[in-house]
């Protein structure tokens, strides 16, 4: 086995940008909302200490508001996966309020008919409430529209295994892909999916050419190797590894003009192909047909993909 000298991996440095996202500070390590929060928090607390105060000790007073004072510096510092308490709890009590059944349905969803007895209607479940879907459609150049939200564009993008390489190979690959962060403009996003595969296909189509094969040996190796799909297909669920890359361009306010947002999105997948292939990342922008595909795998997770199904780019882990 080769020697590695360890003293290599401090020899090159590669900046990557940190969380370009993050709030500034405004009033030390507070940000702006977490000062205003604060500073609400403070009036309120000496409020009551002001109205209280004729007839409480301030000693039982701040004894009284310890708890309080607690809980409200740590909903408004503390922080959960990233995102503030507050806007945790906020999207905690907005999806107790959502409806668990959400179908599609842009017409509204229909009620029972009326020969459903009641006492049926109110055994069973709240009915299903219409999604609301956060994009209006594909164009033809396969752009999603995002409405209010701007346009997005997809691509696929293949993996690259790092471990296996050398130092200088590994050095060379994280300053490619660190340039592409760098060069970023709006907003992007890597989705790192799976879904299941549907190997069905693949394996009726050998079935059928296996036939038309030059040589015996050929046809019935290429007959064996369909047997052993199914046979694989049907024992277990396959699963497939996809990276999806967002590129997303908020729509202009106010404009009624117009939007250069779809070339733009189309322009930036375009650039990041470019700037990914040094880091032997294959970028593969998505069709119409293939992103109204991804769209309805991830509203119907169920739905097996087929072994082509826009997929092929990643592979290597």
């Amino acid at each position: 086995m080769p020697h590695i000298d360890e003293s290599a991996a401090d020899t090159y440095t590669t900046r990557i940008p940190a969380d370009i996202a993050r709030p500034d500070r405004l009033l030390g390590p507070f940000t702006a909302r977490q000062t205003a929060f604060l500073a609400v928090l403070a009036l309120v607390l000496y409020g009551g200490w002001w109205v209280s105060r004729p007839f409480m000790p301030p000693l039982a007073y701040l004894v009284m508001v310890i708890p309080v004072a607690g809980a409200g510096a740590a909903l408004v510092l503390g922080r959960r996966e990233g995102i503030g308490l507050d806007r945790f709890l906020i999207a905690a009590l907005a999806h107790r309020r959502t409806s668990r059944r959400r179908v599609y349905a842009p017409e509204g969803v229909p009620p029972l008919p009326g020969i459903v007895p009641g006492s049926w209607a109110r055994a069973d479940r709240p009915p299903p409430t219409a999604a609301d879907m956060p994009y209006d459609g594909v164009t033809d150049q396969g752009v999603l529209e995002l409405g209010d939200a701007g346009k997005a564009a997809l691509a696929t993008c293949s993996t690259v295994n790092f471990e296996l390489r050398s130092a200088a190979e590994q050095q060379g690959l994280t300053a490619a892909f660190a340039r592409w962060l760098n060069s970023l403009t709006g907003p992007t996003q890597l989705l790192v999916r799976c879904h299941r595969v549907d190997l069905a296909p693949l394996a009726d189509g050998l079935q059928h050419e296996a036939a038309a094969l030059p040589h015996p040996a050929l046809e019935r190796a290429a007959r064996a190797h369909a047997a052993f799909l199914a046979d694989l297909a049907s024992g277990s669920h396959l699963l497939a590894r996809q990276i999806v890359l967002v590129a997303r361009e908020e729509a202009a306010a106010g404009s009624r003009r117009r939007s250069p947002s779809a070339g733009r999105v189309l322009q930036r997948l375009h650039e990041a192909s470019h700037a990914l292939a040094a880091a032997e990342i294959t970028v593969t922008p998505l069709d119409a047909e293939h992103c109204a595909a991804l769209v309805g795998a991830a509203c119907n997770p169920d739905t097996p993909n087929p072994p082509d199904g826009g997929s092929s780019e990643g592979g290597r882990a």
